[in-house]
Order: C-alpha cells, then sequence, then structure tokens
C-alpha cells in the first residue's frame, strides 16, 4: 500500500452543500424516569448545560429539555441525560419507512443465527437495515455482525440500545473456538466481528477478539473477517494484539463530531482518543484497512462533518459509513435533523474527492453496512496482495 501524508482538505473547490430545509423546534418532551444515578455523569451533565449554552448551533439545553419545570437531570445506570424525549415539530420522513425484514434468505440467517445461539449486533442494537443486510443485498453478499463478549455493554452511550452493566457477566471462554465453528459451518466468506465495551477487562477484551479471529482462520483461512471494536480506553498495545491477529479490516467508529462527542458518549471514550485508535491500527501493520462511521442528525455542522473528514483523511482512513441516526426509544437521543438522501449523496461525492477508498452515505447506513460487498472485498484483495509483494522484495 503507498501511505500518503495527507493534510486537511481546502473546501474551497468542493460544489456547494444542499440547503437544510429550515425548522421551528419549540417543545421537546423529557419523561421522567426513576433511575440510579451514574456519578460520572452529574458532572458531564453539569459541564454541558454550561457550553452548550453558548454554542452557536445548538439551542440551550435548559429550554429545549425542560418538562413540568423539572430541574432533575438524573440518568438511569446507562447514561441517558436531559438531552432525551421525542420532538414533537420532527415527523419521520417516508425514506425512512421501511417494512418489516422478510425473504427467504432472511430466514435462513435469521434461523442459522438462533440456532449456533450467537449474538449480532444487528438485533441487539436494532439496526433498521437488517433486511437488507441479511437478504444479502444487490450482490447477494449476506453481512451479518456477530457481537462478541456478551450483550451487555460496560460503557452508556447515549444513543445506544445495547443494555449496561458496571458488572457484566465473565466472557465464556469456549467462545472464540464456539463461535469460529459455528461461523464456518454457517458458509459465509465475510464476517463482521464486533462487542460490547468491556472497561472491566485488564485489556478491554482484545485478547478474547484476536483468539476469536485466530480460531476463525485456522479453520477457513479464506474468510475476511472485519473486526468493529471498541477504543480499549486508549491501549495501543490493545490495538496491537488484534490487529496482528489475522483480521483483514480494522474498524473504530468516532460515531459524532468533535463537538458533539460529550453529548453523545461515554465519558470514557473521545474524538482523539478514537483518533489514536484507528492511526495506530493503520501504522501497526502494513497493508491494514481502516474504516470508520460518523451518525447525522445529531445537530453537527457541514463544517464540523468536514472537519472531522479531513482528520479522519489525515491519519489515511480508508472507508467511512455516514448514517443517519435513529432514536431507538424516547430515553435516547433526541434526533435533531432528518437529513435528506440528497445531502447524504453529497457527502458520499464529498468524501471520495478528499480521498476516502470507499464511502457508504446515506439514511439507513450503518458502520456494518453490506460490509462484505465486492468492492471492499476486492480492496481487501488488493491490499493484502500488495503488502504481501513488498514484504518479498
Amino acid at each position: 500500500m503507498i501511505h500518503q501524508s495527507i493534510s486537511k482538505p481546502s473546501i474551497s473547490s468542493i460544489s456547494s452543500i444542499p440547503a437544510a430545509k429550515p425548522r421551528s423546534i419549540d417543545f421537546y418532551y423529557r419523561p421522567k424516569i426513576r433511575s440510579e444515578a451514574v456519578d460520572s455523569r452529574k458532572k458531564v451533565d453539569s459541564e454541558l448545560s454550561s457550553s452548550s449554552s453558548s454554542s452557536k448551533t445548538t439551542s440551550s439545553p435548559s429550554k429545549l429539555f425542560e418538562s413540568n419545570g423539572a430541574s432533575s437531570k438524573g440518568p438511569y445506570p446507562g447514561g441517558m441525560g436531559p438531552y432525551t424525549g421525542r420532538d414533537p415539530n420532527l415527523k419521520k420522513p417516508e425514506w425512512l419507512r421501511q417494512k418489516a425484514p422478510q425473504g427467504e434468505r432472511f430466514q435462513e440467517v435469521k434461523g442459522s443465527l438462533s440456532r449456533l445461539k450467537l449474538n449480532t449486533v444487528c438485533e441487539e442494537a436494532q439496526c433498521p437495515n437488517i433486511g437488507e443486510c441479511w437478504n444479502g443485498g444487490g450482490d447477494g453478499i449476506a453481512t451479518a455482525t456477530i457481537m462478541l463478549l456478551g450483550d451487555t455493554c460496560t460503557r452508556g452511550c447515549r444513543f445506544c440500545a445495547v443494555k449496561t452493566s458496571r458488572n457484566p457477566a465473565p466472557p465464556d471462554p469456549m467462545e472464540p473456538e464456539n463461535t469460529a465453528k459455528a461461523i464456518a459451518s454457517w458458509g459465509v466468506d465475510y464476517i463482521v466481528l464486533t462487542s460490547v465495551d468491556r472497561d472491566d477487562l485488564p485489556d478491554g477484551g482484545s485478547g478474547h477478539f484476536a483468539q476469536t479471529v485466530k480460531a476463525m482462520k485456522k479453520l477457513k483461512p479464506e474468510i475476511m473477517v472485519e473486526c468493529l471494536t471498541s477504543d480499549f480506553r486508549g491501549d495501543l498495545n490493545a490495538v496491537t494484539t488484534l490487529v496482528h491477529s489475522g483480521l483483514d479490516v480494522f474498524a473504530h467508529n468516532i460515531e459524532t463530531v468533535k463537538r458533539l462527542q460529550r453529548i453523545i458518549r461515554d465519558p470514557r471514550a473521545g474524538y482523539e482518543q478514537s483518533l489514536s485508535v484507528l492511526r495506530h491500527g493503520k501504522l501497526c501493520k502494513e497493508g491494514m484497512i481502516t474504516k470508520t462511521s460518523i451518525m447525522l442528525g445529531l445537530g453537527e455542522s457541514d463544517e464540523e462533518l468536514k472537519e472531522a473528514m479531513a482528520d479522519l483523511r489525515a491519519i489515511d482512513v480508508d472507508i467511512l459509513t455516514l448514517g443517519q441516526y435513529l432514536q431507538p426509544t424516547p430515553l435516547h437521543l433526541t434526533v435533531k435533523e432528518y437529513v435528506t438522501p440528497e445531502k447524504f449523496a453529497f457527502w458520499k461525492d464529498y468524501g471520495e474527492s478528499i480521498g476516502f477508498r470507499y464511502v457508504a452515505s446515506g439514511p439507513l447506513v450503518r458502520s456494518s453496512y453490506r460490509a462484505g460487498e465486492l468492492f471492499v472485498k476486492t480492496m481487501v484483495r488488493e491490499m493484502s496482495k500488495n503488502s504481501s509483494s513488498s514484504s518479498i522484495s
């Protein structure tokens, strides 16, 4: 692979951005919930209330999220705070309305995963794209994302529907071997492995992750493996362990633009920490393909998104996915905007114009959206071939 030195691109040459339609927001419903507070959240919510009020692009939370004069901000253990509730002035557009997932291939994949007792983030995170991915989309390649290390996360990001706990059950020591056997018997040639955050484990779960990849490659050497990982609390040794396990694509999501990180993600996550993880994943193994994802519709500005994309290209991230944030429940972050398909098309063109090798951008796109489609598989093979050739010479 040819490594390029890339600086933040100039945006003057890019065509004008489609203007968003103005809308009025004058009321948010903030439900009252009886819950246990997380101490770290109290400090964060206090900081956010003061910092957000001075932001030019975000209205004062105290005005937007009040309910019957309530001033309590006590979040439940998952970390949901004052930025929740449905916006009655913002209706879900037609392009986001979907039929219930169905189809012969979908039922086959669903039944197979159930028999193999595999957790999928497709189901746990209520992914809206589950029907298309499991049915194989236009190229017939079914993609499922297998979730390791249990189904309970130690973090409480405010956009996520996965359940949380400070002390989840210990990992199953047989999971790497059992998962590898199950996937090998399933007959797929591209698989995405992800996991919940496991801050309770010394290595964040990277060793368990690596064992699973090695076991899969041993049983089926030709299978392509993408790993969508946590940030391992910024532990770069954990990143190295996983990258050298035999995976083909290293993915870690920055989730949103820099300004919104503290509102949207758990306090233990961070913009610079995520960039560091992606940078190290690229540098510690020649030819490694790196990938990340950003949600839109959370209040980010166009300039902030361009800045984030420039930061990602500066560390040579190869693949970017952009999708619409959809609120799982009224207890999760409120949708600020439904971004149009035309705007998503603009961002795809913009991303590819500044050097991303592949950009998947659309309202229903998610980080593992049709991850194994032909273009990505071809990219993996080319990068692997180039890496092997350079090591021989």
